[in-house]
């Protein structure tokens, strides 16, 4: 099953959560590029965590732009695996991050935060302070 069609299941309370990690893991996603003097990856803060934007496909990446009032510009993005922004680029950022899938999408969005079991321990929220 493609990655959509486990976070629809996830939503609709039949799918799995071991499989919906394991689809997002192995899922290519589009990663927009932030414009101005930061650049990186285009990402918001909220509620002290700041979530990587990603999208399953170019019209979820269209979806966006539009609710955003800013399709008519040109959008640059990655591609990226699931797997590499919670092994690699999640630890890398500056305090706790976790990734949001097709933000745009009212009934087929997903949020991966940042805790023990989608990232790295050493990033993850749910272990900070924890005695090993």
């Amino acid at each position: 099953m493609e990655l959509t069609a486990e976070i629809t299941a996830i939503r609709d309370g039949s799918g799995d959560p071991a499989r919906l990690l394991g689809e997002f893991r192995r899922a290519v996603l589009l990663v927009p590029l932030a414009d101005g003097p930061d650049a990186g990856l285009m990402s918001a803060v909220s509620g002290g965590i700041r979530w990587i934007y990603a999208f399953t496909d170019e019209e979820a990446l269209a979806r966006f732009a539009q609710a955003r009032g800013e399709a008519g510009r040109e959008w640059e993005f990655l591609a990226v695996l699931g797997a590499r922004l919670v092994d690699a680029v999640i630890p890398a950022a500056d305090g706790p991050a976790g990734v949001v899938v097709n933000v745009a999408d009212e009934d087929g969005s997903m949020f991966f935060p940042p805790v023990a079991g989608i990232v790295p321990d050493g990033s993850a929220v749910d272990l900070a302070g924890a005695v090993a």
